[in-house]
């Protein structure tokens, strides 16, 4: 499964931008966030369309 990552901005909480990561790589990035206080919004990434 792949996840949509987006990184936070810290006056208004918009994305300011985002990355497409797989599932094994997510705890990573969090741990990352975490320990500089930076804000993400974590969901799943939307499948292409069958062709």
């Amino acid at each position: 499964m792949r996840f949509e990552i987006m990184r936070l901005d810290d006056i208004d909480g918009i994305a300011v931008d985002s990355t497409v990561v797989d599932a094994a790589s997510v705890n990573r990035i969090v741990q990352q966030a975490a320990a500089i206080g930076q804000r993400i919004y974590i969901r799943p990434a939307e499948l292409p369309a069958a062709q």
